[in-house]
Protein backbone atom coordinates (compact mmCIF):
# COMPACT_ATOMS: atom_id res chain seq x y z
CA UNK A 1 0.00 0.00 0.00
CA UNK A 2 1.44 3.83 -1.13
CA UNK A 3 -0.60 7.13 -0.18
CA UNK A 4 -0.61 9.07 -2.65
CA UNK A 5 0.02 12.38 -0.82
CA UNK A 6 0.04 14.20 -4.60
CA UNK A 7 -3.30 13.52 -5.36
CA UNK A 8 -4.55 14.09 -1.95
CA UNK A 9 -3.10 17.37 -2.04
CA UNK A 10 -4.87 18.04 -5.61
CA UNK A 11 -8.44 16.85 -3.67
CA UNK A 12 -7.47 19.22 -0.86
CA UNK A 13 -6.57 22.49 -3.06
CA UNK A 14 -10.25 21.79 -5.31
CA UNK A 15 -12.88 21.19 -2.58
CA UNK A 16 -11.12 21.82 1.30
CA UNK A 17 -12.16 24.88 3.09
CA UNK A 18 -9.80 27.82 2.93
CA UNK A 19 -8.88 26.97 6.78
CA UNK A 20 -8.14 23.49 6.28
CA UNK A 21 -5.92 24.29 3.04
CA UNK A 22 -3.76 26.47 5.35
CA UNK A 23 -3.54 23.71 7.45
CA UNK A 24 -2.07 21.51 4.85
CA UNK A 25 0.12 23.66 3.65
CA UNK A 26 1.51 23.78 7.63
CA UNK A 27 1.68 19.93 7.73
CA UNK A 28 2.88 19.18 4.51
CA UNK A 29 5.28 22.31 3.55
CA UNK A 30 5.99 23.79 7.19
CA UNK A 31 4.03 27.02 5.85
CA UNK A 32 3.83 29.68 8.18
CA UNK A 33 0.72 29.07 10.87
CA UNK A 34 -0.67 32.68 10.62
CA UNK A 35 -2.59 32.10 7.56
CA UNK A 36 -4.31 29.08 9.17
CA UNK A 37 -5.13 31.89 12.43
CA UNK A 38 -6.60 34.87 10.07
CA UNK A 39 -8.34 31.59 8.20
CA UNK A 40 -10.14 30.67 11.85
CA UNK A 41 -10.69 34.54 13.21
CA UNK A 42 -13.70 34.27 10.30
CA UNK A 43 -15.60 31.69 12.19
CA UNK A 44 -14.95 33.74 15.41
CA UNK A 45 -18.15 36.33 17.19
CA UNK A 46 -17.95 39.12 19.00
CA UNK A 47 -18.54 36.85 22.08
CA UNK A 48 -15.47 35.04 22.34
CA UNK A 49 -16.41 31.97 20.92
CA UNK A 50 -17.23 30.43 17.30
CA UNK A 51 -19.81 29.17 15.34
CA UNK A 52 -20.66 29.52 11.57
CA UNK A 53 -20.16 25.91 10.88
CA UNK A 54 -16.34 25.36 12.12
CA UNK A 55 -18.16 21.85 12.93
CA UNK A 56 -19.67 21.49 10.19
CA UNK A 57 -22.88 19.53 11.55
CA UNK A 58 -24.00 22.25 13.18
CA UNK A 59 -24.70 25.31 10.80
CA UNK A 60 -25.96 28.14 12.82
CA UNK A 61 -23.55 31.23 12.50
CA UNK A 62 -23.77 31.85 16.64
CA UNK A 63 -20.90 30.58 18.83
CA UNK A 64 -21.42 26.41 19.77
CA UNK A 65 -19.39 24.93 22.12
CA UNK A 66 -18.12 21.74 19.00
CA UNK A 67 -17.18 25.08 16.76
CA UNK A 68 -15.57 26.54 19.90
CA UNK A 69 -14.06 22.88 20.61
CA UNK A 70 -11.91 22.41 16.91
CA UNK A 71 -11.27 25.94 17.22
CA UNK A 72 -8.98 25.21 20.08
CA UNK A 73 -8.30 21.70 18.56
CA UNK A 74 -6.47 24.24 15.28
CA UNK A 75 -4.17 26.01 17.65
CA UNK A 76 -3.27 22.94 19.60
CA UNK A 77 -2.12 21.35 15.61
CA UNK A 78 -0.26 24.47 14.68
CA UNK A 79 1.22 24.56 18.87
CA UNK A 80 0.04 28.20 18.88
CA UNK A 81 -2.61 27.34 22.07
CA UNK A 82 -0.35 29.65 24.30
CA UNK A 83 1.03 31.98 22.33
CA UNK A 84 -0.02 34.89 22.59
CA UNK A 85 1.85 36.65 20.02
CA UNK A 86 0.08 34.41 17.37
CA UNK A 87 -3.38 34.10 18.61
CA UNK A 88 -3.83 37.50 20.22
CA UNK A 89 -6.29 37.06 23.02
CA UNK A 90 -8.26 34.28 20.75
CA UNK A 91 -7.98 31.59 23.21
CA UNK A 92 -8.44 33.55 26.51
CA UNK A 93 -11.79 34.69 25.47
CA UNK A 94 -12.92 31.47 24.31
CA UNK A 95 -12.39 30.26 27.41
CA UNK A 96 -14.17 32.77 29.07
CA UNK A 97 -17.27 32.30 26.75
CA UNK A 98 -17.06 28.55 27.43
CA UNK A 99 -17.42 29.47 31.09
CA UNK A 100 -20.77 31.47 30.54
CA UNK A 101 -22.24 28.28 28.98
CA UNK A 102 -20.80 25.75 30.96
CA UNK A 103 -23.12 24.27 34.12
CA UNK A 104 -22.84 24.68 37.73
CA UNK A 105 -20.83 21.70 38.03
CA UNK A 106 -17.95 22.68 34.85
CA UNK A 107 -19.83 20.30 32.40
CA UNK A 108 -20.24 21.71 28.97
CA UNK A 109 -23.37 21.33 27.03
CA UNK A 110 -23.43 19.58 23.58
CA UNK A 111 -25.29 21.94 21.44
CA UNK A 112 -27.28 25.43 22.05
CA UNK A 113 -30.74 25.91 21.95
CA UNK A 114 -29.65 28.48 19.28
CA UNK A 115 -28.56 25.45 16.76
CA UNK A 116 -32.15 23.99 16.60
CA UNK A 117 -33.41 26.79 14.16
CA UNK A 118 -30.26 26.42 11.75
CA UNK A 119 -29.46 23.35 9.62
CA UNK A 120 -27.84 20.85 11.50
CA UNK A 121 -27.15 16.86 11.99
CA UNK A 122 -29.89 15.23 13.59
CA UNK A 123 -27.98 14.02 16.38
CA UNK A 124 -27.06 17.89 17.23
CA UNK A 125 -29.58 18.39 19.59
CA UNK A 126 -29.69 20.98 22.13
CA UNK A 127 -29.26 19.50 25.54
CA UNK A 128 -28.18 21.31 28.75
CA UNK A 129 -26.56 18.23 30.02
CA UNK A 130 -22.56 17.97 30.74
CA UNK A 131 -21.46 16.32 27.98
CA UNK A 132 -17.78 14.52 26.59
CA UNK A 133 -16.77 18.19 24.51
CA UNK A 134 -16.12 19.09 28.42
CA UNK A 135 -12.72 16.68 28.11
CA UNK A 136 -11.21 18.16 25.32
CA UNK A 137 -12.02 21.68 26.09
CA UNK A 138 -10.41 20.78 29.11
CA UNK A 139 -7.17 19.21 27.86
CA UNK A 140 -6.80 22.12 25.39
CA UNK A 141 -6.46 24.31 28.12
CA UNK A 142 -4.53 22.16 30.25
CA UNK A 143 -1.92 22.47 27.36
CA UNK A 144 -2.65 26.34 26.86
CA UNK A 145 -2.06 27.03 30.66
CA UNK A 146 -5.24 28.22 31.24
CA UNK A 147 -5.58 30.10 34.24
CA UNK A 148 -8.91 30.93 33.91
CA UNK A 149 -11.05 29.38 37.08
CA UNK A 150 -13.20 27.89 34.77
CA UNK A 151 -10.75 25.83 33.63
CA UNK A 152 -9.89 23.76 36.78
CA UNK A 153 -13.56 23.84 37.72
CA UNK A 154 -14.09 21.27 34.09
CA UNK A 155 -11.00 19.38 35.18
CA UNK A 156 -12.61 18.29 38.33
CA UNK A 157 -15.69 17.38 36.33
CA UNK A 158 -13.70 15.16 34.43
CA UNK A 159 -12.18 13.07 37.06
CA UNK A 160 -15.20 12.66 38.60
CA UNK A 161 -16.37 11.44 35.22
CA UNK A 162 -13.78 8.63 35.30
CA UNK A 163 -15.01 7.39 38.42
CA UNK A 164 -17.79 6.00 36.58
CA UNK A 165 -16.24 4.20 33.30
CA UNK A 166 -18.42 1.53 33.04
CA UNK A 167 -20.93 4.26 31.85
CA UNK A 168 -18.73 5.89 28.81
CA UNK A 169 -18.97 4.42 25.54
CA UNK A 170 -18.21 5.75 21.98
CA UNK A 171 -16.72 9.53 21.91
CA UNK A 172 -16.99 9.56 25.91
CA UNK A 173 -14.18 7.26 25.99
CA UNK A 174 -12.25 9.18 22.52
CA UNK A 175 -12.16 12.27 24.21
CA UNK A 176 -11.69 11.18 27.68
CA UNK A 177 -8.27 9.75 26.09
CA UNK A 178 -7.53 13.14 24.87
CA UNK A 179 -7.94 14.71 28.76
CA UNK A 180 -5.63 11.71 30.26
CA UNK A 181 -2.90 12.25 27.22
CA UNK A 182 -2.90 15.94 28.35
CA UNK A 183 -3.00 16.44 31.91
CA UNK A 184 0.18 16.52 34.25
CA UNK A 185 -0.68 13.82 36.42
CA UNK A 186 0.58 10.99 34.66
CA UNK A 187 -0.09 8.05 37.66
CA UNK A 188 -3.78 9.20 37.93
CA UNK A 189 -3.94 9.61 34.01
CA UNK A 190 -2.27 5.93 33.16
CA UNK A 191 -4.67 4.27 36.27
CA UNK A 192 -7.57 5.87 34.14
CA UNK A 193 -6.74 4.85 30.73
CA UNK A 194 -6.28 1.42 32.23
CA UNK A 195 -9.94 0.92 33.26
CA UNK A 196 -10.88 2.01 29.70
CA UNK A 197 -9.57 -0.42 28.25
CA UNK A 198 -12.64 -2.89 29.37
CA UNK A 199 -14.61 -0.71 26.67
CA UNK A 200 -12.87 -1.29 23.89
CA UNK A 201 -13.86 -4.84 21.61
CA UNK A 202 -11.39 -6.96 21.00
CA UNK A 203 -9.59 -5.41 17.49
CA UNK A 204 -9.50 -1.75 19.89
CA UNK A 205 -12.49 0.21 18.70
CA UNK A 206 -15.45 1.27 19.40
CA UNK A 207 -18.72 1.19 18.22
CA UNK A 208 -20.93 4.57 17.82
CA UNK A 209 -23.88 4.26 19.73
CA UNK A 210 -26.66 5.54 17.54
CA UNK A 211 -24.74 6.07 14.79
CA UNK A 212 -24.67 4.23 11.00
CA UNK A 213 -24.60 0.43 10.98
CA UNK A 214 -20.75 0.62 10.44
CA UNK A 215 -19.45 3.60 12.60
CA UNK A 216 -16.77 3.11 14.83
CA UNK A 217 -14.31 4.64 16.14
CA UNK A 218 -10.56 3.05 16.10
CA UNK A 219 -7.43 2.82 17.50
CA UNK A 220 -5.68 5.59 15.74
CA UNK A 221 -8.80 7.64 16.17
CA UNK A 222 -8.48 7.79 19.75
CA UNK A 223 -5.00 7.83 19.53
CA UNK A 224 -2.68 9.34 17.22
CA UNK A 225 0.69 9.91 18.00
CA UNK A 226 3.07 7.35 18.91
CA UNK A 227 4.15 8.46 22.48
CA UNK A 228 0.93 9.08 23.72
CA UNK A 229 -0.64 7.61 27.10
CA UNK A 230 -3.19 6.17 25.25
CA UNK A 231 -1.33 4.07 23.35
CA UNK A 232 -1.05 1.74 26.91
CA UNK A 233 -4.84 0.95 25.58
CA UNK A 234 -3.46 -0.93 21.92
CA UNK A 235 -1.31 -3.50 20.86
CA UNK A 236 1.26 -2.83 18.11
CA UNK A 237 -0.79 -5.02 15.61
CA UNK A 238 -3.81 -3.38 16.28
CA UNK A 239 -2.38 0.21 15.49
CA UNK A 240 -0.74 -1.12 12.43
CA UNK A 241 -3.45 -2.84 10.60
CA UNK A 242 -5.88 0.73 11.73
CA UNK A 243 -2.65 2.56 9.77
CA UNK A 244 -2.71 -0.27 6.96
CA UNK A 245 -7.13 0.50 6.77
CA UNK A 246 -6.01 3.90 6.82
CA UNK A 247 -3.95 4.02 4.38
CA UNK A 248 -6.69 1.91 2.05
CA UNK A 249 -9.09 4.63 2.64
CA UNK A 250 -7.94 6.60 0.21
CA UNK A 251 -10.29 7.13 -2.82
CA UNK A 252 -10.01 7.48 -6.11
CA UNK A 253 -10.12 11.39 -5.98
CA UNK A 254 -7.30 11.30 -3.44
CA UNK A 255 -8.73 12.14 -0.72
CA UNK A 256 -10.50 10.44 2.41
CA UNK A 257 -14.40 9.89 3.35
CA UNK A 258 -16.17 9.21 6.68
CA UNK A 259 -18.03 6.89 8.26
CA UNK A 260 -20.94 8.97 9.90
CA UNK A 261 -24.38 10.20 8.05
CA UNK A 262 -23.82 12.56 4.91
CA UNK A 263 -26.83 14.48 5.33
CA UNK A 264 -26.05 17.41 3.56
CA UNK A 265 -24.01 18.72 0.36
CA UNK A 266 -21.84 21.27 2.48
CA UNK A 267 -21.24 19.10 5.44
CA UNK A 268 -19.89 16.27 3.51
CA UNK A 269 -17.22 18.11 1.45
CA UNK A 270 -16.53 20.01 4.41
CA UNK A 271 -16.30 17.03 6.72
CA UNK A 272 -14.04 15.07 3.95
CA UNK A 273 -11.15 17.86 3.72
CA UNK A 274 -10.93 17.21 7.49
CA UNK A 275 -10.82 13.89 7.48
CA UNK A 276 -8.27 13.96 4.65
CA UNK A 277 -5.83 15.88 6.34
CA UNK A 278 -6.24 14.30 9.40
CA UNK A 279 -5.47 10.94 7.95
CA UNK A 280 -2.37 12.55 6.54
CA UNK A 281 -1.61 14.17 9.76
CA UNK A 282 -1.79 10.79 11.25
CA UNK A 283 0.22 8.28 8.33
CA UNK A 284 2.81 11.16 8.24
CA UNK A 285 3.16 10.93 12.53
CA UNK A 286 3.98 7.02 11.79
CA UNK A 287 6.39 7.80 9.19
CA UNK A 288 3.98 6.03 6.24
CA UNK A 289 4.12 9.22 4.00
Amino acid sequence: MRVNVEAAERFMLGDARLLDRHRLAVLLHGASVTPVVEALRAYRNVDGGFGHALEPDVRAPESEPTSTLQALEVLAEIDALDDQGVVGDMVTEATAWVATIANADGGVPFVLPTAASAPHAPWMEPSAEGSHLTFAMAARLTEARSTDPWAAHATAWCWNKLENVDELGGYWVKFALVFLDAVPDEERAAAAIETLGSRLSPDGSLPVEGGTADERITPVAMSPRPGLRSRALFTPDQIDADLDALERGQQDDGGWTFDWLAWSPAQSVEWRGTVTLHALATLRAHQRV
